[in-house]
């Protein structure tokens, strides 16, 4: 997509213009209008006239005469002769003889040149000003100096521009997009059936999902103008500027039409009026502006508004109601199939060998997004060409994928050796606790080298296809791996350390959750005692219940990480011999494989 901008020229330009105008006139204009007014006379009439005692001020150069009359009113010049006498008759006849150049004009030329030529001049670009400054108020003084315009970039097709075609894994929201497309390129057939479009069609997902780029598919498909426009831009410090935007914006679109407007996080301005004291009079102005706008079109005159946002729950239910955002198209984290897609889209940007295996990449990158995944293909591109070669392997793609998820490699975190067997042992304890349990994703990798995040090794469970949903089996037993590395250290080492925060997080977070939401426990059964807000936003949560109830969730879900812990530990001490030496073969190794791994647990 093109960026059209229309051609801003800034006061100064026509301050330049001016000066460039009274210069001219200086230098050219005004000594051609001086040299006018000089009448030559022959160097008989210049004697004649000193005879005559009509001479009043004379000038002799080398190569002329000038002098005027008795009464200076006109200015003469005539040629140079061999004349020794000249000077004492022009004496004798009364004379003055002046060191200055004469060169005078009319009494009308010096007054036009001296104050009406400026004046007009300073009129001239005072017009220039005003009609500039006209044009950036939009014709209204709410718009002055451009506050009250709508700034939306516009975007045309090109040769270049977003397909369909680029933008993979979301082939749900793809199908829902295609109808706008046709209904752009055909509107008499939905006319003849007496359809219309929807007004509105709005994105919701997770950020990195391509909300974005999906709503410039739908315009480089279309072929037609494309507003994009931030829900932030259109709030201003002053009351009404944002509302003054909205109605621009939409003027803008209505003479352009059929086009696309696109309003990118719109729960800038859409949030929930609560109608409560010291609200933002600014936010809720525009916001009913927006209102009124999409309310106000006409039918089925081709103008579409796409919106993103990834905080539905917040947006104003007058905003979502039909007639307004008639559809909401979901754009969620593609799944095992939609990540290899778009791993090969943007594996099309680079030079890859030929014996990459996209789909056990997928695999790996296990809950990435769109974003994320093509962070990936850059990175695994940089590591190419930091080693010296002209295309990406697959360890290139493989260690990508580490550098997204945990960050690079620490070079200067050196560990001591007790620190080093440590941490081998308990990143073995969750490799062994998920082996031996059923329903557990199969270890692909682990490592004890430490990375940018803050990890000093970690271990990678890859998921053999889609996995939508998990017993309470399958939870269980992923508090139980979480909490193996702690039990590894209590063994090997009689001691804890550190290192199992992020564990012990993670594992509270699940037993909650089994407890709060998804009603797996026989004291609670299906009662919801937590609610889930910010779902595309890391999912933050809030307790709905008593003070006595959360007394008990809380002695629930210690009892139920006990458990798994307990569980863990009895699986390392069943297992105590391959224990010691796989963190033995770990942390001479620092990195094994998966296969590598199960060799020596099997043998």
């Amino acid at each position: 997509m093109n960026e059209v901008k229309p051609p801003k020229k800034p006061f100064i330009f026509y301050y330049a213009i001016a000066l460039l105008a009274i210069f001219l006139v200086n230098a050219i204009l005004v000594p051609q209008m001086a040299k006018r007014s000089v009448k030559e006379v022959d160097y008989g009439t210049f004697m004649q006239m000193t005879y005559q005692q009509e001479i009043g001020y004379v000038q002799i150069q080398e190569n002329q005469i000038i002098f005027t009359d008795k009464d200076q009113t006109t200015v003469y010049k005539t040629g140079i002769v061999d004349d020794p006498e000249m000077t004492q008759r022009l004496y004798d006849n009364g004379a003055k003889f002046s060191g200055e150049i004469i060169e005078e004009t009319s009494p009308l030329l010096d007054f036009f040149l001296s104050w009406l030529l400026p004046i007009l001049l300073i009129i001239f670009l005072g017009q220039l000003m005003s009609r500039q400054l006209m044009k950036k108020m939009g014709g209204s003084n709410s718009m002055m100096f451009g506050m009250g315009k709508s700034n939306a970039k516009i975007y045309v097709h090109s040769s270049e521009g977003i397909k369909f075609s680029d933008v993979a894994g979301e082939d749900e929201a793809k199908e829902n997009l295609t109808e706008i497309v046709d209904y752009l390129h055909n509107p008499g057939k939905y006319r003849e059936i007496g359809a219309s479009m929807p007004k509105g069609i709005l994105l919701v997902g997770p950020p990195g999902t391509g909300k974005t780029m999906l709503a410039k598919a739908v315009a480089g498909e279309a072929n037609v103008p494309f507003f994009s426009m931030s829900g932030s831009e259109f709030v201003e410090m002053f009351v009404g500027m944002g509302a003054s935007k909205v109605r621009d914006l939409f003027r803008q679109a209505k003479e352009k039409a059929p086009c696309i407007v696109f309003i990118d996080e719109i729960d800038a301005i859409g949030k929930k009026r609560d109608g409560q004291l010291g609200g933002n009079d600014e936010r809720e102005q525009t916001l009913n502006q927006l209102l009124t706008e999409m309310d106000g079109f006409e039918g089925n005159n081709g103008v579409i508004i796409l919106a993103a946002t990834n905080r539905p729950e917040s947006l104003d239910p007058a905003l979502l109601r039909p007639g307004r955002f008639d559809r909401r198209v979901p754009v969620e984290l593609p799944d095992l199939k939609g990540r290899e897609e778009i791993l090969k889209v943007h594996a099309k940007k680079i030079k890859v060998a030929d014996n990459v295996d996209f789909n056990k990449i997928a695999r790996m990158a296990s809950g990435a997004s769109g974003a994320e995944l093509a962070n990936i293909i850059n990175e695994a591109a940089l590591r190419a060409v930091r080693d010296g070669r002209k295309f990406a392997s697959q360890a290139d793609l493989e260690e990508s994928i580490e550098v997204v998820i945990a960050g690079y490699q620490k070079k200067n975190a050196i560990l001591t050796d007790a620190e080093k067997r440590i941490v081998a042992y308990h990143e073995i304890g969750h490799a062994l606790v998920a082996a031996k349990q059923s329903n557990s994703a199969p270890v692909q990798k682990i490592t004890i080298v430490p990375r940018t995040s803050g990890a000093l090794g970690y271990t990678m469970q890859v998921e053999e296809g889609n996995h939508y949903l998990m017993t309470k089996e399958e939870i269980e037993n992923k508090i139980a791996t979480y909490t193996g590395g702690r039990a590894a250290e209590e063994i090997a080492f009689g001691s804890v350390t550190t290192g199992a925060s992020n564990d012990i997080e993670q594992a509270t977070k699940l037993a909650r959750a089994m407890i709060t939401r998804y009603g797996m426990t026989k004291e609670f059964d299906m009662v919801a005692m937590e609610t889930v807000t910010n779902q595309y936003l890391g999912g933050d949560t809030s307790l709905s219940c008593s003070a006595q109830t959360q007394t008990e969730i809380d002695r629930k879900v210690v009892e139920l990480v006990k458990k798994q812990h307990i569980k863990a530990a009895q699986i390392l001490l069943e297992n105590r011999e391959k224990l010691d030496e796989l963190a033995a073969f770990l942390y001479e190794k620092e990195t094994i494989t998966g296969e590598e791994f199960m060799r020596i647990l099997n043998s």
